[in-house]
């Protein structure tokens, strides 16, 4: 995350796909080592092993694609920064290899091109949005209600590109493997698109969307890390240091879950007194309701609601949709007063008009970080860790809470700390056919509207299904 922004910025402009094989394959030779330390060469806290599930599916999908009779996407869930990176290893190495022990003659590379976040490269630098270029990826603005190039080019690459394309349809990571979140529709939509600019060109290939699950685990447990972890939190955020004999305890997880609600309840009760005070927010005192667990979401999302109106009183929005669609649509206006498109020059401005465009800039931002914090929580729930009381639902929680620590207290957004050595485990499902449905479609608006929903709704099912 980049420090706090003080000055207009010119427009991000669209970074047009250059697809280098290239630049692919040293990408590819990299891998092992970018999984295991990407972020912190030093720690032993990268992913050290992918197993691949149901991966033959895929080879057969690609032999059928490099013989111009299909067309897919892949929809995959994105629980975590490090997805995209797992996908790479699943195309380059895991596929080709079942391909191989089946018999199953693939033409190489086998690889997809990808839809990014465009302010991606804003967090992490330009040298991003130049290697993703080279590699396949095609950039969106994500608040945006269309960004009209991004999906125009998706959509070409989709119909007459040389590879498949991928697509996380959450459209952000939401920390938590075993919940899926909302999908938004977007492909769902490009899968009809698809089948109709097929049939318009008199093409018979047939459409499928692919849902491909991804899950995280520890190869060990880290209790002592999460306790580590907690321990720093409690002191970060002034509660008194609660230090335990993990090895002693004889029921560490009931401990441990205590201690995330402790120092949950604590956090909710800081801002919302910080929201009242200082922001004139009306938030009740208590919440009736017996249950505690069940209480505490129900002042988180008291607290998320409040915080994001914070956010849309500023710039004039009005709530409408669920968290996710409200942090899309102030993230969208809060480019706007940043990136501004309305200035061909800014370095041609007089030094009050530039002067005001910085202001405005900056307070948007600062608004803007309202919306972070409850990025951070929208798919939290009052039953994720009791359902599953595992080392891996811990540690979610728990660096979901550092994610909202560190940006409050850090100027920049550090790194998350790596608990230890991850593995991941993809699950391939079962295609989708769009163009069995498009085929029983009308043209009728509202009924193509019903159709990417139920289409988006068997998505958001495949992939719960998908959930170890």
């Amino acid at each position: 995350m980049p420090r706090s922004i003080q000055s207009t910025q010119p427009p991000l402009k669209f970074i047009t796909p250059r697809f280098n094989p290239f630049v692919l394959q040293i990408m590819r030779w990299l891998l092992p080592f970018i999984l295991r330390f990407r972020t912190r060469p030093w720690l032993p806290a990268g992913i050290v092993h992918i197993e691949g599930k149901n991966a033959e599916i895929l080879a057969k999908l690609y032999q059928q694609f490099q013989a111009d009779e299909i067309r897919f996407l892949i929809a995959f869930r994105h629980p975590e920064v490090e997805d995209p990176l797992c996908m790479l290893y699943l195309l380059s190495r895991i596929v080709p290899r079942v391909a191989r022990q089946q018999g199953i003659v693939l033409q190489h590379p086998v690889h997809s091109y990808f839809v990014y976040d465009r302010g991606m490269t804003v967090w992490t630098g330009k040298w991003l949005g130049w290697l993703f270029s080279r590699i396949g990826g095609v950039p969106i603005h994500r608040g945006r209600r269309l960004d009209r190039q991004a999906i125009q080019t998706a959509r070409e690459l989709f119909v007459n590109g040389k590879l498949p394309i991928a697509v996380a349809p959450e459209g952000g990571n939401n920390g938590h493997s075993g919940i899926v979140s909302p999908l938004e529709p977007g492909v769902a939509q490009m899968g009809f698109w698809c089948v109709e600019d097929l049939h318009k060109a008199n093409r018979s290939e047939t459409v499928f969307i692919v849902p491909v699950g991804i899950q995280y685990s520890y190869a060990q447990q880290p209790w002592s890390k999460i306790d580590w972890l907690l321990s720093k939190l409690e002191a970060d955020s002034g509660l008194p240091l609660q230090e335990i004999d993990v090895s002693a305890s004889p029921n560490q997880s009931e401990i441990y879950y205590q201690r995330i609600c402790r120092l949950g309840e604590y956090l909710i009760t800081e801002m919302e007194e910080f929201y009242r005070r200082f922001y004139h927010q009306d938030i009740p005192k208590t919440i009736d309701s017996t249950n505690f667990n069940q209480a505490l979401i129900d002042r988180l999302h008291h607290l998320m609601d409040t915080a994001l109106k914070v956010a849309e009183q500023y710039f004039g929005i009005q709530p409408q949709g669920n968290f996710i669609d409200r942090c899309r649509r102030l993230e969208e206006a809060g480019w706007n007063y940043i990136y501004r498109e309305d200035l061909p020059d800014i370095d041609a401005l007089p030094p009050f008009k530039r002067g005001l465009a910085d202001w405005i800039a900056e307070e948007a931002d600062l608004r803007m970080r309202h919306m972070r914090l409850v990025e951070s929580f929208v798919a939290v729930n009052s039953t994720y860790i009791q359902e599953q009381p595992t080392a891996e639902r811990f540690a979610e929680t728990t660096l979901l809470m550092f994610d909202m620590l560190s940006r409050i207290k850090d100027t920049t957004f550090p790194g998350r700390p790596r608990l230890g050595w991850k593995e991941a485990q993809i699950t391939v499902g079962e295609p989708i056919s769009v163009t069995e449905r498009w085929k029983n479609l009308s043209s009728d608006r509202h009924a193509v509207r019903q159709a990417v929903s139920i289409l988006t709704n068997d998505l958001q099912v495949a992939l719960e299904k998908l959930l170890g």
